[in-house]
């Protein structure tokens, strides 16, 4: 079984900074497409940026221009930058990844989700 473990959430004040990371574990992977999806309460989860395995990128309109997503293939890593946060930012985050599994099949994989909270 494959893992994704987010860690970088927290409290910050508007305007501020933070930078999410999503490290990928587990045994016969490749990864394909990575992406940072949110959840804030009583909201659907939306996506907020999304990245190939070659580095194109995609960005919700929300946060185009604020958010910076990329990925370390080497380390199974994936980054969101996110700055100028505001407080509609506030979400759990989670890290999707589109897993290659044994070479032969494909399946989804999401984190836990980190909590991001920013105050006014």
């Amino acid at each position: 079984q494959v893992q994704l473990v987010e860690s970088g959430g927290g409290l910050v004040q508007a305007g501020g900074s933070l930078r999410l990371s999503c490290v990928a574990s587990g045994r016969s992977f490749a990864i394909n497409t990575m992406a940072w999806y949110r959840q804030a309460p009583g909201k659907q989860r939306e996506l907020v940026a999304g990245i190939s395995s070659g580095g194109s990128t995609n960005y919700a309109d929300s946060v185009k221009g604020r958010f910076t997503i990329s990925r370390d293939n080497a380390r199974n890593t994936l980054y969101l930058q996110m700055n100028s946060l505001k407080p509609e930012d506030t979400a759990v985050y989670y890290c999707n990844a589109n897993l290659l599994r044994y070479s032969s099949y494909y399946e989804d994989t999401w984190g836990q989700g980190t909590q991001v909270t920013v105050s006014s």
